[in-house]
């Protein structure tokens, strides 16, 4: 089975498995698991920032940190195709208290220019504007990446407005692969950043949020509120720090690889690939192949290649550490056959 529908998919690495056997672990509610202390302190080093919080998952790493800085009743602004509003089952709204004042985007690139337009002061009638969330990269707009100018623009407005920045950077390390950059200078364009340990870096569980000390005290408070409080945790942190040091520096092969993807495909009678956008995601349509996304979805599982269908007519594929070049080239050879048939 060749799996290109997520970069949530992988296996844990042989390494992973045998540091998840080995980890020193304690009970993380008491904050006395060695392994996650290590991770939560490493993630922060790396992001530039005072202190992280170790998390089940990305969902949860994205409603704590907009929990953070919001009260009830406020809005948070973010691009109308966000991750935050459109698959995290509403959790801004149900758990954080907050409004979403969605803008749509070109890219899912948010700007200052358009932010400042849709700021809400406190007053008799709007709700107020709580916080800016931006993604990066973002994933339903084809694993764009923010550019680093942009996102200084908008961290720099948002100071002048008193506002804090949201990163949800699930696939935070494909941006900065992609820029070829340090985390650092990505993550200093935000107050808070959450990044999945689980796609693209293999872990097989978990998440990080990072900030301040004070915020991620209290991200502790509502992580347990959630349900996140772990015990021996350790054997999922230890798989996490193997995540972070190891598997960083080789996301530019799933880059390549979905480079190719996105060049094959477009060879392909009936697909209209994209603009590809330098990272790990690559996204089509097939309306021309005269069948719906879902139906060319079923017949590619039936020859071994998974891939899913993100509306009526357009399709993703997520290049990871677990599909070769050589899986790649045999997914587009099935495709091919299949659309000569």
């Amino acid at each position: 089975m060749i799996d290109l529908r997520s970069d949530t998919v992988t296996k844990p690495t042989p390494a992973m498995r045998r540091a998840m056997a080995e980890a020193e672990v304690g009970d993380d509610v008491y904050q006395e698991d060695p392994t996650v202390n290590r991770l939560e302190a490493r993630a922060a080093e790396i992001m530039g920032k005072e202190a992280g919080l170790f998390v089940p998952t990305g969902c949860m790493g994205n409603t704590i940190g907009m929990t953070v800085h919001t009260e009830h009743g406020q809005e948070v602004i973010c691009d109308s195709r966000a991750h935050v509003l459109n698959y995290e089952l509403s959790m801004m709204a149900w758990f954080a208290g907050c409004l979403a004042r969605a803008i749509p985007t070109e890219r899912g690139h948010l700007s200052w220019e358009a932010i400042a337009k849709e700021i809400r002061p406190v007053g008799p009638h709007a709700a107020p504007t709580g916080l800016i969330a931006v993604e990066n990269t973002h994933n339903v707009a084809g694993g764009t990446v923010y550019p680093l100018e942009q996102l200084a623009e908008i961290k720099r407005g948002a100071e002048s407005r008193g506002l804090p920045v949201h990163m949800d950077g699930a696939r935070f390390f494909h941006a900065a692969t992609a820029l070829n950059v340090a985390p650092v200078e990505i993550a200093q364009y935000a107050d808070t950043v959450m990044f999945c340990l689980s796609k693209g870096l293999g872990a097989p569980v978990g998440s990080m949020l990072v900030g301040t000390q004070k915020q991620m005290d209290k991200g502790r408070l509502l992580r347990k509120r959630l349900g996140g409080g772990m015990r021996q945790a350790g054997v999922l942190a230890a798989a996490g720090l193997v995540a972070l040091e190891e598997m960083r520096g080789r996301l530019g092969e799933d880059h390549a690889n979905a480079a190719y993807l996105a060049e094959a495909l477009a060879q392909l009678p009936g697909i209209a690939v994209e603009p590809y956008a330098g990272t790990n995601i690559v996204f089509f349509d097939v309306a021309g192949t005269g069948m719906t996304a879902a139906e060319l979805a079923d017949r590619l599982l039936a020859k071994g290649v998974v891939m899913i269908a993100m509306g009526p007519y357009r399709m993703r594929a997520v290049t990871h550490f677990d599909v070769d070049r050589a899986a790649c080239e045999e997914a587009v050879a099935l495709l091919g056959q299949l659309l000569h048939n």
